[in-house]
């Protein structure tokens, strides 16, 4: 009897899980914004504290604070997914604030028009373009 339970026990180890999978966050698919504040975002019955992109390949989390550089590298999974965006949409935080000269460029050169506007503004006109069927794609900064 007590051979029967360490082997069960032993069997009980060997399948037990390797540990904690982190993966980066994906929701594969297009869905609206529900709601947005308080650190995050509501989407899809789901919600995501922080930053997020939204592109034709689904959503992703963005690790992009309000006040942080708006650089080139920061939109590199934007630019390649850039044959499905017509417009990108970039709320900026709570203010609005321009997009640097060579991310407008970068931008530009791969066909995407981009507009900022504060993040309250970019999720609106989001659900708008998205319920039209339009080629968007937004970037928002978590408030």
């Amino acid at each position: 009897m007590r051979v029967r339970v360490l082997q069960a026990r032993q069997r009980v180890l060997f399948e037990m899980p390797k540990g904690i999978e982190i993966r980066e966050a994906h929701f594969p698919g297009r869905a609206p914004i529900d709601a947005y504040g308080n650190g995050g975002f509501r989407f899809a019955d789901m919600s995501h504290r922080g930053s997020i992109l939204m592109l034709p390949s689904g959503v992703y989390a963005w690790d992009v604070e309000e006040g942080d550089p708006l650089d080139v590298e920061k939109f590199l999974r934007v630019i390649d997914e850039a044959q499905e965006i017509e417009v990108l949409l970039v709320g900026t935080g709570r203010d609005i604030r321009p997009l640097p000269a060579e991310l407008k460029t970068v931008l530009r050169a791969v066909n995407i028009s981009s507009d900022p506007m504060s993040t309250g503004a970019a999720v609106r006109t989001y659900n708008v373009m998205l319920a039209e069927s339009r080629a968007v794609a937004v970037a928002l900064i978590a408030v």
